[in-house]
Formats: C-alpha cells, sequence, structure tokens
C-alpha cells in the first residue's frame, strides 16, 4: 500500500516542480517584453493613425481661428473709421447743398 502512495506524492512533486517551471517561464522578463512588442506592434497603426488625425484637425482649425481673427479686425477697424465715414457724410450733404444753390441761381438768372 505504500507504493502507491509513494508514486502519487512523486507525481504530485513533479507536476508540483513541472507547474513552477511553467509559471517562472511564461513570467520570465524576456516573454513579458515579447509580449509588450507584440502589443505595440498591433497599436502603433492605429495610434500612428489618430494622430495624423489630431494634426489635420489641428491645422484646420488653426486656419478657423486665423480666419476669425482677420475678420475681428476687419470689423474693428470698420467701426475705428466711423470717423471718416462721418466726415466724408458731412462733405457730401454740403457738396449736395452747394449743387442745390447752384443749380437754383442758375435757374434764377434765366
Amino acid at each position: 500500500m505504500e507504493e502507491p502512495e509513494m508514486q502519487l506524492k512523486g507525481k504530485k512533486g513533479v507536476t508540483d516542480k513541472f507547474t513552477e517551471s511553467i509559471y517562472v517561464l511564461a513570467n520570465e522578463p524576456s516573454v513579458a517584453l515579447y509580449r509588450l512588442q507584440e502589443h505595440v506592434r498591433r497599436s502603433l497603426p492605429e495610434l500612428a493613425q489618430h494622430k495624423a488625425d489630431m494634426q489635420r484637425w489641428e491645422e484646420q482649425s488653426q486656419g478657423a481661428i486665423y480666419t476669425v481673427e482677420y475678420a475681428c479686425s476687419a470689423v474693428k477697424n470698420l467701426v475705428d473709421s466711423s470717423v471718416y465715414f462721418r466726415s466724408v457724410e458731412g462733405l457730401l450733404k454740403q457738396a449736395i447743398s452747394i449743387r442745390d444753390h447752384m443749380n437754383a441761381a442758375t435757374q434764377g438768372h434765366r
């Protein structure tokens, strides 16, 4: 009866050692680096595409920002030039008034 028990203990010992060896091999640093390399190899193309998309969106955004800033500057310049528009308006009214006086004077001489 002792022999089957010894065989069982022997098999258990061998099985435990084999399991421990497999565990050590599966968690060896070179295996971890291989898994990391595989992960990077699979993930890198997608990440590169995301980066390219983000750069393209940034360029488009910069273009839109420039356009808005330019439009704001143009509006501000228009507001600042309102003084000149009022001056031109006054000169035009004065010119029309002088023309009307000249027309009235020439009609009165006829």
